[in-house]
């Protein structure tokens, strides 16, 4: 595995001491997980990730790395194109067997479960991250901000106005309730489809990735992954949030409303039957790092390789796992 970093300019003799410590790690991170996670937990003490140090974390955490309009042009069998990275696995709920996979430069698309790809050259360069996929309309965010399809993702527009920061890392949806998550944004919320928007708390969600799950029920109850304290649970519309005890995680997914969840993108994906109360390690295909579970009752397990991914599909609840 290769792990490209960028290097930011530094302010003071401490950011210096602590870019030379990350590259330490980094360089020498390939001994573990736990590792990894101490000195990035370390790291955000005190004082802000630097987004060389967040696109490293998330590099490993997916064990894929960080970094914007045309209809999907085909891909080919091999796997779905996402590039050096793979950042989110997601099954459309408005349509069986359409799946995504994303990353940094690159997003795919399957109509058949995963069997044949094509690109998806509108989001090529939109950091894939976060998702909601809702009849009529289709969300996506990353470094570059949030991506609005209306029309079921030939095309995409750039949704950025109103937001404190426009690199989102996070993102969740139910009509129009909007929530996005970010390293400089904290946790910010939109009632109004994203018009406007307001900070909802600054002392969470700078390490929330992927998407963050909203109750169909009740908007006000959601779950974020989050890359240093596992999947997180609020109940009061995103102001708070506690850990739910899963391994760290870069993605969440849910069938059926937040009783059944599933965390990936850490050391091993886990699920929840009783709502994140208690988590079990899942099995999975060797080198799957991603888990999305569909509402329609397959489960998919991603595995990257080089710029493509493959994924895996369980139709038996996990038990056993067919290639495409």
């Amino acid at each position: 595995m290769r792990i490209f970093v960028q290097v930011h300019s530094v302010d003071s003799p401490g950011d210096l001491a602590g870019l030379r410590e990350e590259n330490a790690l980094l360089t020498g991170a390939l001994d573990g997980f736990d590792r990894l996670r101490v000195a990035f937990m370390r790291r955000s003490v005190g004082r802000p990730l630097s987004r060389t140090w967040w696109c490293a974390a998330v590099a490993l955490l997916a064990l894929g790395g960080c970094a914007s309009a045309s209809s999907p042009s085909p891909s080919g069998t091999s796997g779905g194109v996402t590039g050096g990275d793979f950042h989110s696995l997601v099954a459309d709920p408005t349509t069986v067997g359409r799946i995504y996979v994303g990353g940094h430069t690159n997003v795919s698309r399957s109509d058949d479960g995963g069997k044949t790809w094509m690109a998806v050259a509108a989001l090529d360069g939109a950091d894939a991250m976060g998702w909601t996929i809702e009849p009529g309309t289709i969300w996506v965010s990353g470094h570059p901000g949030l991506n609005l399809s209306v029309d079921g993702g030939i095309t995409f527009t750039r949704r950025n106005a109103g937001l404190a920061d426009s690199d989102v890392h996070a993102f969740g949806s139910s009509g129009q309730t909007l929530y996005a998550a970010g390293p400089g944004l904290g946790v910010a919320g939109s009632i109004d489809g994203g018009v406007t928007w307001t900070t909802l708390t600054s002392a969470s969600g700078q390490s929330f990735f992927g998407r963050i799950l909203v109750d169909p029920v009740d908007p006000a109850h959601l779950v974020a992954a989050d890359v240093q304290f596992g999947a997180n649970a609020s109940t009061d519309g995103g102001r708070t949030w506690t850990p739910l005890g899963s391994n760290a995680a870069s993605w969440v997914s849910s069938p059926d409303g937040l009783a059944t969840l599933f965390a990936s993108g850490g050391p091993i994906p886990q699920r929840s039957n009783d709502g994140g109360n208690t988590w079990t390690p899942m099995s999975v295909p060797a080198g799957a790092t991603l888990v999305e579970a569909s509402p329609a009752g397959t489960l998919y397990a991603g595995v990257h390789d080089g710029n493509a991914v493959t994924v895996w599909a369980s139709t038996d609840d996990g038990a056993t796992w067919n290639s495409p």
